[in-house]
């Protein structure tokens, strides 16, 4: 199960809306989404993702700038969806991965591919996503979230994410 929410920074404070990832496939999608929540341009949006405190990962979109990520355990995000768009991103997969399409034949197997042994994992080398935080650790820094108090957070993720941006009470209007 997941829990996604937009917190828009405007000259009022933050304000917050729960949304829907349904229709979102890459990272790029996710920022139009963010910039869209947006009501000024140039405003700072911070995109919240968790899976039952398996994972979380903090997106932040300043105006037209890139988006920049974070994902507190890049191994487990990696096996789910939203979290898959994510690392891929910061793993940069994309292009491995269009690579790799071109070179598929219609059985899934590519021409002069060694074989594995069952118990081997063709996943564990290059690319694979690390088990801890991947991305931009001091992607809050600026907002009241130190890189070492980012790192630290355990439970409740984004209660605690949230408190320390002073957004707390507006998450949980949409929680």
């Amino acid at each position: 199960m997941y829990f996604a929410a937009l917190l828009a920074r405007t000259e009022d404070g933050w304000e917050a809306s729960d949304t829907e990832l349904d229709n979102v496939e890459t990272l790029a999608d996710l920022a139009d989404l963010a910039r869209e929540s947006a009501s000024d341009d140039g405003e700072t949006v911070i995109v919240f993702i968790e899976q039952e405190d398996t994972w979380f990962g903090i997106v932040r979109v300043d105006g037209e700038d890139d988006p920049r990520v974070f994902v507190s355990n890049a191994a487990a995000a990696a096996r789910s969806s939203y979290g898959e768009i994510l690392t891929s991103e910061l793993l940069g997969d994309d292009e491995r991965d269009d690579q790799l399409d071109e070179l598929t034949d219609l059985d899934g197997t590519e021409d002069g591919e060694p074989e594995h042994d069952e118990d081997e994992d063709p996943a564990a080398g290059a690319g694979a996503a690390p088990a801890g935080p991947l991305g931009e650790t001091r992607i809050l820094a600026d907002l009241g979230l130190p890189e070492r108090q980012l790192l630290a957070i355990t439970e409740d993720a984004l209660g605690e994410v949230a408190e320390a941006i002073g957004a707390s009470d507006i998450l949980e209007t949409v929680r």
